[in-house]
């Protein structure tokens, strides 16, 4: 029996052309302009303060970002799985760096014919270790091929999740790494503090940066004084990445979220440090319910990732202010809040809310596609409706 088409994917692209009101609801919708700004801004910075700049594809997932992070400047994208690096690789990304340990010897594999096609091409693959078993079990996948992948041994700096502690046991790793066979390429340091990016104050971020970047210096003095010193160290994130700048020890920055942003780095005092992005990730939605004292709108659990905390409002001119509260899977309930000396008010029914995911990376995971809008929110065009190739856990 022949398979019937896709209509949805015939419907979404052909939104492009359309304005945003053609948009059908729950819909991921990308506002083009903002991404661009807040892409200046961060490229910017990394040139100014002379340091190398490799996003994070876990936000996006896509190869369309990808590529316009590359053609900003950045030298190449971080990914935290096997799949992410093939899905960008299939896409025509040659400089990859997936973040994280990879033990499982079927992945393994993968990594070394991921290693092995990037290098026809000219291109790299790096990747973290954090034991010597994995060294090991890397050494032995590798064999499967000619090519040299970049090892990167991680530091635990304060995340407490994956990483060797600073000091000694870096350097008994990088002893062990630098011993291996020359498919292994001893390529420096991963030094990421996830628990700090959202720390709420400018002051907290600073402090555990700095405790983070003491502990990452007395570990490359002893490095150097082995002769084993890093030629790069590479981490930081979009919430403390001023800091790792300007520590002088940090020669790569692996910003993610800044692209997109979502309600949870909002809640940021900002760091005058850094650049300010705005939010450029939304959630589409429509008031399908209303009573006398709140609204219902039709994206709930499985339009928006919740983990940071539900999503919030977007009020556009003219828009009442509305609060969040949980409805389910496929509902939000929307309440007035009240400015001073303003009545309440809420959305009529058949409306659009805006809504901002409270993390970007895993609400991108929930969606097939984009829709980037070029023009902004309110009378914008659909530019693009673009693939979130990445996606999933394999």
């Amino acid at each position: 029996m022949k398979p019937l088409p896709d209509l949805r994917i015939s419907r979404l692209h052909a939104l492009v052309g359309q304005g945003v009101d053609a948009i059908d609801t729950p819909a991921l919708v990308v506002d083009l302009d903002a991404v661009n700004r807040n892409l200046q801004r961060m490229t910017g910075f990394a040139t100014r303060h002379g340091v190398r700049l490799r996003p994070h594809a876990k936000m996006h997932k896509s190869v369309e970002f990808a590529r316009m992070q590359l053609q900003a400047g950045a030298v190449g994208l971080c990914t935290q799985t096997v799949a992410e690096a093939e899905a960008l690789a299939a896409g025509g990304i040659n400089d990859l760096f997936i973040s994280n340990e990879v033990v499982s010897v079927a992945k393994l594999r993968r990594v070394a014919a991921l290693a092995h096609q990037l290098k026809l091409r000219g291109g790299q693959l790096a990747i973290a270790v954090d034991s010597a078993e994995g060294i090991e079990r890397l050494a032995q996948a590798m064999q499967l091929t000619r090519a040299v992948i970049d090892v990167f041994v991680e530091v635990d700096i304060g995340q407490g999740r994956c990483g060797v502690p600073p000091g000694a046991p870096v350097l008994e790793l990088v002893r062990q790494l630098a011993a291996r066979s020359t498919s292994l390429r001893y390529a420096g340091l991963h030094a990421y503090h996830g628990a700090a990016q959202h720390l709420r104050s400018v002051a907290e971020r600073q402090a555990a940066i700095a405790r983070a970047a003491d502990a990452l210096r007395a570990t490359r003095e002893l490095l150097q004084a082995a002769g084993l010193a890093p030629s790069l160290i590479t981490g930081g994130g979009t919430g403390t990445f001023g800091n790792e700048a300007a520590s002088g020890l940090w020669g790569e920055l692996q910003p993610g979220s800044f692209l997109f942003m979502d309600g949870d780095y909002q809640r940021n005092e900002r760091d005058p440090m850094q650049p300010a992005f705005e939010p450029a990730l939304f959630v589409k939605s429509q008031v399908i319910s209303v009573s006398a004292q709140h609204a219902v709108c039709d994206a709930g659990l499985k339009a928006c990732a919740v983990d940071s905390g539900l999503p919030t409002v977007h009020a556009l001119a003219g828009q009442p202010a509305l609060a969040t509260e949980g409805g389910g899977d496929e509902h939000t309930i929307l309440r007035p809040v009240a400015a001073s000396g303003d009545a309440p008010g809420l959305p009529a029914l058949g409306d659009t809310v805006w809504l901002i995911p409270g993390h970007c990376d895993p609400t991108v995971n929930l969606h097939a596609h984009l829709v980037a809008v070029r023009g902004g929110l309110a009378a914008g065009e659909v530019e693009a409706v673009v693939s979130v190739q990445a996606r999933g856990v394999w």
